[in-house]
């Protein structure tokens, strides 16, 4: 008789991180060429300026601490793609380096690597620029104005919350990323594209992102507001199927990521309508990680045998 103990898991799965990101990176790829063709090869700039301070911030990181070096796994480069992506299109460079530092060093090393870390590193990189630089933050500029000095636009959802009178661009428009905005938020159709690619290789699941977006739904037509500017405006469909189902910061069980997408849209939807900034997508991804210990806690299966 053998003396070996065989112990579990006994399920076994092809995928990688290095895989997972991989195909992460190429579903961001027509948006990142949207943005390019929409804002200019500044754009271009802003995201490889992004991913290479995400990159070289997370080796200086593993070097100095002694750690193993794990930036081939991609993530640092996700992480560099996303933060772009909610990005102004004019954003001067050397805030780029001070965001990408921020969400590998503070928001994920420092909580201990991948698999470790509380917050989204894109997202909360994000909240931290806008609250220490809110000027350059929110000079969005119009689509096809490739100046570096661009005019600055407002985006549909604040000409909305400030009810300005000023033509907001056609729910068309929207829907191909003909509008200002932030880099990688703009055209809903090539976000989709993305999300479908990921849909497909199993990725991410349906969940989050379709409750998230039909709760805002839902609750923009029980108080009246415009649904297509609600869905199509500011970076929801972005933020569903691309930040919110982030694994390590999202809920594990199939009813929690219910939960998790339902929380989203509610809070995303009240910061549109009664708070103070015409956007919410960041501020409620971030405010539902902190609930997903909890969440997790109370969807777990039972295990088999166990009293309630």
């Amino acid at each position: 008789m053998s003396n070996k103990i065989y112990c579990s898991p006994h399920l076994h799965s092809s995928e990688t991180t290095g895989k997972i990101m991989f195909y992460v990176v190429i579903s961001l790829l027509p948006a990142t060429i949207g943005g390019i063709y929409f804002f200019g090869l500044y754009v271009l700039k802003v995201i490889l300026v992004s991913i290479i301070s995400c990159v070289f911030s997370e080796f200086l990181f593993q070097i100095l601490l002694k750690k193993e070096i794990k930036i081939l796994d991609g993530s640092a480069v996700v992480t560099g793609i996303l933060f772009a992506f909610v990005l102004p299109p004019r954003i001067p460079l050397w805030l780029v380096m001070i965001g990408g530092f921020l969400a590998i060093f503070l928001v994920k090393e420092l909580f201990g690597g991948l698999g470790f870390n509380i917050f989204n590193p894109a997202l909360t990189a994000r909240a931290i620029l806008l609250a220490s630089y809110p000027v350059e933050m929110t000079k969005f500029t119009k689509p096809f104005d490739y100046n570096i000095d661009a005019i600055t636009s407002p985006t549909p959802l604040f000409i909305i919350k400030e009810k300005m009178n000023i033509q907001l661009p056609s729910l068309w428009q929207m829907f191909i990323g003909n509008r200002s905005g932030c880099i990688g938020e703009t055209s809903v159709l090539l976000l989709l594209l993305g999300a479908i690619f990921l849909l497909y290789k199993k990725v991410i699941t349906w969940h989050i992102p379709i409750l998230y977006i039909l709760t805002v739904a839902i609750l923009s037509l029980l108080t009246k507001e415009n649904i297509g500017y609600q869905i199509l405006g500011g970076g929801l469909i972005l933020g569903a199927f691309f930040m919110a189902t982030d694994y390590v910061t999202s809920p594990i069980t199939k009813n929690g990521k219910i939960i998790f997408g339902i929380g989203c849209g509610m809070i995303t939807f009240l910061i549109r309508k009664v708070g103070g900034y015409p956007e919410g997508v960041c501020y409620s991804i971030l405010f539902m990680n902190t609930l997903v210990p909890l969440i997790n806690k109370y969807t777990l299966p039972k295990k088999f045998g166990s009293k309630k």
